[in-house]
């Protein structure tokens, strides 16, 4: 999968939200604030989030928030010490936003981002409770 074939994906899910890219990286929300995005693509290392290795040659990294129970039931409740967070193409917790109940992919094949899916779905409906919420 590239970066573009996710993007649409996701922006063809969306109903009614938006995406924004900045700084390369891409930025997609449900609402029309801005305040907090469901999912992202990234494209390169910060100086608080390089475990990815971002730098890579055509490496890039799907972020998404999900519940939290569904976050439990991928990984667990503890901490996870072991992962290598510059696999390509592994389904893991957030190299940092992993205890908000984040996860992440880089380079997701085919096969991976049809199990991302419904975690991108998840994520977008959660967004839409917290706006209808407001």
């Amino acid at each position: 999968m590239t970066e573009d074939d996710i993007t649409q994906h996701i922006i063809d899910s969306l109903g009614g939200g938006h995406f924004q890219v900045a700084d390369d990286n891409t930025f997609f929300f449900h609402g029309a604030d801005n305040k907090f995005p469901f999912a992202t693509i990234v494209t390169k290392d910060h100086e608080s989030d390089n475990a990815s290795k971002l730098d890579r040659p055509g490496v890039f990294r799907l972020n998404v928030g999900v519940g939290k129970e569904t976050f439990r039931a991928l990984f667990g409740e503890g901490e996870q010490a072991d992962i290598d967070y510059a696999a390509l193409d592994r389904l893991m917790p957030h190299p940092v936003y992993g205890k908000m109940y984040w996860v992440s992919v880089i380079n997701p094949s085919g096969k991976t981002f049809e199990t991302v899916k419904p975690l991108i779905a998840e994520a977008r409906s959660l967004a839409a409770a917290r706006d209808k919420n407001k």
